[in-house]
């Protein structure tokens, strides 16, 4: 049995050698979603420049404080106002806290509403000690919250400002339970959501100390902006982080959460709480068996085929992937052919592939590509579908990404279980229909490319039709499109492996009898 908090063996790769194509498909890495993703959303740390709560929304700051402000003079500032807030914090005569809060204040609308926050500044002028004392047990909620939103725009900036937040961190852990104000709360999560994302050792500390099972618990109530915040720090809290991800989806009431705030909540909210799914599915073989015997997959499916909003699908169509891709459960209990979801996931993806985002086009074709690993039933429904169209215009006009997704789908949709000699079986009817509607071409350029994988993939295609068209007919079509050229051209390529696949192709269909009349 595999370590429940292992990484799940997702479909399996292309098979290597010739007339072997593969039935499973596998991301090796199922977080990394893409750089395009990564810069469109920016979802590793987050700036804080309005309140939490419109109680605490700033006043427009002065002119001298604009952002088009010269750094010298904004460094000039913060070394004021922190030296304001040590004098603050040591005075204890009438309107002690009103000084400490207007400090507070001070420094942090420096932090947040300048272009260039100054941070370094304000940690060498000493800040972090003082916020810290702010952060006491028992202080009044306005110098909590206006401590924690100066933390939370420090743990913002470059990796050594972040890790000056650790002698912070059991504070603002701390005042995430559930004797804090929302507020304060949300803010404290915000903060930690910022070092969470800082990286790997700043990830381990924040979990030793507990922070995994207080942000859960936010999750837990409808309270809006609050479960949004506490779900997007949980997902930078468990990236990368197996163990983690297996842990969190055990607490007490996180599944009911998930499902609740993806079947009901907002779009900004559902969009956090899938990127908790991505990568729960992602980690953890216990997760994804969970998500995937709950009502998640219908949730998806539904959120994929009624949303138009970028944010939200990419992460809900990621989940579904690892959710085809890694737990069997799904393909063999609850995509059945014949079944309604079925019908409407294939719908939903093909929506996608229809858009106008790279990231949806090639992402749909991920999950299509696992979809079409199942049964001949499924391979069927799939090929019945106004999908197929739109792939094989992908195959040909698509961006390179797209065009290699969409060829493991039209690949997978022609073969069928192993006919005993190590080969898969063939589905000729499919394959004849892709052919016909022009496939073939596609295939022979990704032949030509520098990508191993897709040189692969389409070798073993042509495999297909050498092997597999009616009449003999294979030979001529591939000659047709210049695939024995494409071939040649591994004649003496540096990878075994291709080198043989293509020279054996080349000599058992074109050797010194081709074309001859028999």
């Amino acid at each position: 049995m595999a370590d429940e908090t292992s990484t799940p063996h997702k479909r399996g790769s292309m098979k290597s050698s010739v007339g072997s194509v593969a039935v499973q498909r596998r991301r090796e890495n199922a977080v990394t979603v893409g750089k395009e993703r990564r810069e469109a959303l920016m979802r590793t740390k987050r700036l804080c420049r309005e309140g939490v709560s419109s109680e605490n929304a700033d006043v427009p700051v002065d002119d001298d404080m604009a952002m088009d402000e010269q750094q010298s003079v904004l460094e000039v500032q913060t070394v004021k106002f922190v030296d304001e807030l040590k004098h603050a914090i040591g005075y204890q005569g009438k309107g002690a806290l009103h000084k400490r809060v207007n400090a507070l204040r001070d420094i942090r609308r420096l932090l947040s509403k300048s272009e260039y926050p100054p941070v370094k500044a304000a940690l060498k002028a000493g800040v972090m000690p003082l916020l810290v004392q702010c952060l006491s047990f028992g202080s009044p909620d306005e110098q909590l919250l206006e401590a924690a939103w100066c933390l939370t725009n420090i743990a913002a900036g470059q990796p050594e400002e972040t890790k000056a937040l650790l002698p912070a961190l059991p504070l603002l852990i701390g005042h995430i339970g559930e004797r804090s104000s929302l507020p304060v709360a949300e803010q404290c999560a915000w903060a930690l959501g910022n070092v969470a994302g800082e990286g790997v050792e700043l990830r381990n500390i924040l979990l030793s100390q507990g922070a995994l099972q207080h942000l859960a618990r936010m999750m837990l109530p409808n309270k809006g902006s609050t479960v949004r915040t506490a779900a997007w720090a949980l997902s930078n809290l468990i990236k990368g982080e197996k163990k983690a991800a297996s842990e969190l989806i055990r607490i007490d009431g996180v599944l009911d959460a998930i499902l609740q705030h993806l079947r009901r909540g907002d779009e900004e909210l559902a969009t956090e709480v899938a990127w908790v799914v991505v990568y729960l599915t992602a980690l953890s073989n216990v997760a994804t068996s969970m998500l995937a015997k709950s009502d998640l997959l219908q949730i998806l499916v539904d959120r994929l085929a009624s949303s138009n909003s970028l944010q939200l699908l990419i992460p809900v169509l990621r989940s579904l992937g690892n959710l085809v891709a890694g737990e069997s459960y799904v393909t063999d209990n609850v995509l059945l052919p014949g079944h309604e979801i079925t019908v409407s996931a294939i719908q939903a993806l093909t929506k996608c592939l229809k858009s106008e985002d790279r990231v949806l086009k090639k992402e749909s074709a991920w999950v299509l590509s696992n979809v079409a690993a199942g049964t001949v039933e499924h391979k069927k429904i799939i090929h019945s579908s106004e999908a197929v169209p739109i792939m094989m215009r992908l195959l040909s006009t698509a961006p390179f990404d797209i065009r290699k997704e969409v060829a493991y789908v039209l690949g997978n949709l022609c073969v069928g279980p192993s006919d005993g000699s190590g080969r898969p079986s063939l589905i000729v009817e499919h394959l004849v229909s892709l052919v016909g509607g022009g496939c073939l071409s596609g295939f022979v350029d990704l032949v030509r490319s520098a990508d191993m994988e897709a040189s692969r993939l389409a070798l073993q295609f042509l495999e297909l039709v050498l092997r597999g068209m009616p009449n003999g007919e294979g030979p001529k079509l591939v000659e047709a499109e210049d695939g024995i050229e494409a071939m040649e051209r591994f004649q003496f390529h540096e990878n075994d492996e291709l080198r043989t696949m293509a020279n054996e192709l080349v000599d058992k269909y074109f050797g010194e009898d081709y074309g001859l009349d028999p």
